[in-house]
Formats: structure tokens, C-alpha cells, sequence
């Protein structure tokens, strides 16, 4: 009878037990429930501040970047220094406005600054690329290799184009049908770049081929009077026309002259055609390949 009435009062203490903590957890969820609403609207208003806050800072990062390009422009600052800088502030604006809005957000300073930390390698190493494109632009703005508006070469792949944009990470080359190269410019501080039009002047070298039967003085006199008569050849610096090689079919005439650099190509080009149509009009024959046989007969016996 005892042991009965000791099991039921056990049975009746775990029933009561279990009874006050449902009703603890009913009330937990009561008040959850009713807090619900308040913390709701509270998150809701975070979020709708951090967005005002966010286009108000974008706004006054597009001003603050006006400012500076003004600054920069009456500073007399080269184009290239201009997009760079500029392409630095806005990343770093922004990421100082994200930070601000984390904030507003109710996450703890100390917490953002630890995670940043400890993510730094970690991004680094997953980044590793951007920050090597990132290096070699300031090195780029530091040695000045080539500037917005300059025709550059590079070695590894042939690209070749006018430099459009030098940015935080990419440069842009424009090429002459219109296409857009980009490349890294941790890529561009370490390959071999041939700056074409970064001199005022540029030397142009030309060879032609007469026949062995062409009268050499003529041929190279009618070259000097093409010479003489272009005027975008800089009759200031020395010149030369002279026999180059004699070849197994042709004796190779070579002439050298300076122009300035934007007239390379166009006068390049006009002096190739003056030459061909010089030489047809006064019979000097430029020889192409060709093969002559000879039959010999044998006499009869």
C-alpha cells in the first residue's frame, strides 16, 4: 500500500512537472507570438532606412566623384590617372556604405570587423588574381609604360589596340575594327608592351626590287624625287636611299625617312603606290619570281 501510494505521488509530481513546463513553453510562444508584429515591423523599418540610406549614399558618392574628377581635371591630371583614381574612390565608397548599412542592420561593429579579419586571407587567396591586376595598375599609373590614347603591342598573345581605359584592375584597348580588348593589368606589368605611337616621330622603311637590267642611279633619283615631293616626310632628319641587297633575281633598293608618327601608315602607303607607278611610267621593271628554261638541241649527227 505504501509502495502504490509513493509511485502515485511520483506519478503526480512528473504530471505536474510536465504540466508547468508546457504551460512555460505555451507562454513563451504566446509572447513570441505576440512580440511577432513589433519585431516584424521593426525589421521591416531597418530594411526600408538601409535602402534610403543606400540611394542617399549613392548619391553622394556620385557627387563626391564629380568633385574629385574636377579637382583632378583643374590639377591638369593625365586621363589615365584620372580613371584610376576614380575607379579606387568608388570602390572604396561603396564598401564603406555597405559597412555603414551593416551597422543599421544591428550587426555589431566588432563582429563585422572580426569576420572581415579572418576573411582576409581566405579572399585573398581566392582573389589572389584581382589583387595581382589591382598591383600592376598602380604600377602602371607609377611608370607610366603607356597612357589613354597610346597604340600599344604585347609580346604573349599579339593583342594590339588604342589604350580606351585604364581602370582599377582592367585596361582597354580599342581596336581598329571596333573591338574592345581587355586585359588584366597584373598581366600587362609583366609581359614585354612595344608603345608605338608614344614618340612624336616615327621611321619608315621601304625596299623594292628592280630588275638586274634597270639602271640603278635613275631608279634611286626618281625614289628621291618621290622623296622630296611628299610633304609629310620630315625633310628636317636625315634620309637615305641606298642598295640594300643584291638578290639571286632583283637588285633590293631601301630608302628610310621620318614622318610623324599619325602619318606612318597613310604615308607609307601613298609612297608604295607613287613608287610602283613612278617606276611603270620611266620602264623599270620590278621583278617578281619566275623561272626561265633553256632547250638545248643537239645536233645531228
Amino acid at each position: 500500500m505504501n509502495m502504490n501510494w509513493g509511485i502515485w505521488t511520483v506519478g503526480v509530481l512528473l504530471s505536474d512537472q510536465a504540466s508547468t513546463e508546457v504551460s512555460e513553453e505555451l507562454a513563451i510562444g504566446e509572447q513570441l507570438l505576440r512580440d511577432a508584429p513589433k519585431s516584424l515591423l521593426d525589421l521591416l523599418i531597418r530594411a526600408v532606412l538601409c535602402v534610403v540610406v543606400f540611394l542617399i549614399g549613392s548619391r553622394v558618392i556620385a557627387v563626391i566623384r564629380k568633385i574629385a574628377a574636377n579637382a583632378l581635371k583643374r590639377a591638369n591630371a593625365s586621363k589615365e590617372v584620372k580613371q584610376f583614381l576614380d575607379s579606387c574612390l568608388k570602390v572604396g565608397m561603396y564598401a564603406f556604405l555597405l559597412f555603414q548599412i551593416a551597422i543599421h542592420l544591428g550587426i555589431d561593429a566588432t563582429t563585422i570587423a572580426t569576420v572581415l579579419g579572418s576573411a582576409t586571407v581566405t579572399i585573398g587567396l581566392a582573389f589572389q588574381g584581382s589583387l595581382k591586376n589591382c598591383i600592376g595598375g598602380i604600377l602602371i599609373m607609377m611608370l607610366h609604360p603607356f597612357r589613354v590614347g597610346d597604340y600599344i603591342m604585347e609580346a604573349t598573345y599579339q593583342n594590339e589596340g588604342t589604350v580606351s581605359e585604364i581602370s582599377i584592375f582592367y585596361t582597354k584597348l580599342a581596336t581598329i575594327d571596333n573591338k574592345t580588348i581587355l586585359l588584366p593589368n597584373g598581366y600587362l606589368a609583366d609581359t614585354s608592351i612595344t608603345n608605338v605611337t608614344r614618340e612624336e616621330n616615327r621611321r619608315v622603311e621601304l625596299k623594292v626590287g628592280i630588275s638586274y637590267e634597270a639602271d640603278i642611279r635613275q631608279a634611286k633619283g626618281i625614289l628621291e624625287e618621290l622623296l622630296l615631293q611628299e610633304d609629310r616626310i620630315c625633310k628636317d632628319r636625315e634620309y637615305s636611299i641606298y642598295v640594300d641587297d643584291l638578290a639571286q633575281s632583283a637588285v633590293m633598293l631601301g630608302m628610310r625617312f621620318w614622318t610623324r608618327t599619325e602619318d606612318f601608315w597613310p604615308v607609307r602607303w601613298a609612297m608604295l603606290e607613287k613608287i610602283k607607278y613612278a617606276f611603270d611610267e620611266n620602264n623599270i621593271s620590278i621583278p617578281y619570281p619566275q623561272m626561265d628554261v633553256h632547250v638545248s638541241e643537239k645536233e645531228e649527227e
